[in-house]
């Protein structure tokens, strides 16, 4: 069995913690490259660590080498990075919430007002299937290494509670009220999601429910952000936000945007290959 190298290294949040060549290998893996492809970026990357190395340089490390085999892996192994890149504001975060509840048969609203029993809250994304309406707050961070606290959970709580007060007072004019949910792009702390399972919230972020996060989400359905992108300029990507073009998919499907853009058809073309790898199309 391979054991990892006795090395500190230092995380986005300032903790230390213990370089896992394991954590490395299944996050290559993840891209979708190889296992060749994979063993030998774990050992070029392993030949140059170094006490006290940050994740971060760890990272950009691996994402050259995949980004050098093949875009499309790279795409994927920055995956968390590019929703962190929908900022600073948390605006495009919410816009990509409601896509992903929309390709799983949601219709959904954004930033809406609705009647609490005691004051009105503007919720971002209202969602609504098989009858139920969904509430949903988003907590974007910008920043990597922070985490959703308990306070989060505690003050959403008290909001839905407020609606939900209200919306029982006109049972005959709405359909029902499923529940709350609080989605972030980084984690919960373990008081937030105990919060959560106690009140009857539903928490979803970056690896939370288990197995059908945010990340596993995203892979299942092939819903990758904009930002994911290796080819588009950073221009380019805020160009395509502020317009509401928050997925690949929506890339696909309204390619005129790229024309907006005055982009080359040869620079085109290697956009839309790329883009159609990510989504299976």
């Amino acid at each position: 069995m391979e054991k990892d190298f006795d090395i500190d290294i230092i995380k986005s949040s300032g903790k230390r913690a213990k370089f896992s060549l394991d954590k490395l290998r299944n996050s290559l893996k993840h891209s979708g490259a190889d296992h060749n492809v994979v063993e030998k970026i774990v050992d070029q990357v392993k030949d140059e660590l170094y006490e006290g190395i940050s994740t971060k340089e760890i990272y950009n490390r691996a994402y050259a080498l995949l980004k050098k085999n093949k875009s499309v892996f790279a795409s994927k192994y920055k995956l968390k990075k590019a929703i962190y890149e929908l900022g600073p504001t948390g605006f495009p975060f919410e816009r990509f919430v409601a896509a992903l509840l929309e390709y799983s048969g949601y219709k959904t609203r954004v930033d809406e007002i609705m009647n609490g029993l005691c004051v009105t809250h503007e919720i971002d994304v209202i969602a609504e299937k098989n009858g139920t309406v969904t509430v949903i707050e988003c907590k974007f961070h910008s920043e990597e290494g922070r985490n959703c606290n308990v306070k989060i959970p505690l003050y959403i709580h008290s909001r839905y509670n407020d609606v939900k007060a209200h919306w029982g007072t006109k049972k005959k004019e709405y359909k029902e009220l499923d529940k709350g949910w609080v989605v972030t792009n980084t984690r919960f702390t373990a008081d937030a999601i105990a919060y959560g399972k106690c009140v009857g919230l539903y928490l979803l972020s970056w690896d939370l429910p288990l197995n059908d996060g945010l990340k596993d989400r995203i892979d299942r359905l092939g819903l990758y952000p904009i930002t994911v992108s290796t080819l588009l300029s950073n221009r380019e990507k805020q160009f395509l936000l502020s317009r509401d073009v928050v997925l690949c998919r929506q890339l696909w499907k309204d390619k005129f945007f790229l024309d907006h853009l005055g982009i080359s058809n040869t620079r085109k073309g290697k956009i839309l290959n790329e883009i159609k790898q990510l989504c299976n199309q």
